[in-house]
């Protein structure tokens, strides 16, 4: 997973978080978009999607959601994330118990 941050509420039921256009390899569709995950109850906009620079997301979820709160989407491939961040956090419950290197942070790239 990784999340984004509030960065807009243009409405009370709609929200938008700042990026998240990691999608997967291969031909756009939806199946390789990432999704949110929680807080649950928030859908895509089915116009836009995950957005490089912005991602609409709406919902009654989104009432409960200020500027600044995470948002966190399940990923459709591990490889879009390894390539853009230096390091993952590995977590369990609501613990992180690890923090590990990805390629990008080993100086290295996927090519």
């Amino acid at each position: 997973m990784f999340a984004l941050p509030v960065s807009r509420r243009p409405d009370p039921k709609t929200v938008t978080a700042l990026g998240g256009g990691y999608l997967a390899s291969g031909v756009g569709a939806k199946d390789r978009m990432p999704t949110p995950y929680l807080p649950s109850g928030l859908k895509l906009d089915p116009m836009e999607g995950t957005g490089e620079v912005q991602t609409p997301l709406h919902g009654d979820a989104a009432r409960r959601l200020k500027v600044g709160d995470k948002v966190y989407f399940r990923h459709t491939k591990a490889g879009e994330l390894c390539e853009r961040f230096d390091r993952l956090h590995l977590v369990r419950g609501a613990q992180i118990v690890d923090t590990v290197p990805t390629y990008r942070g080993e100086g290295r790239t996927f090519l």
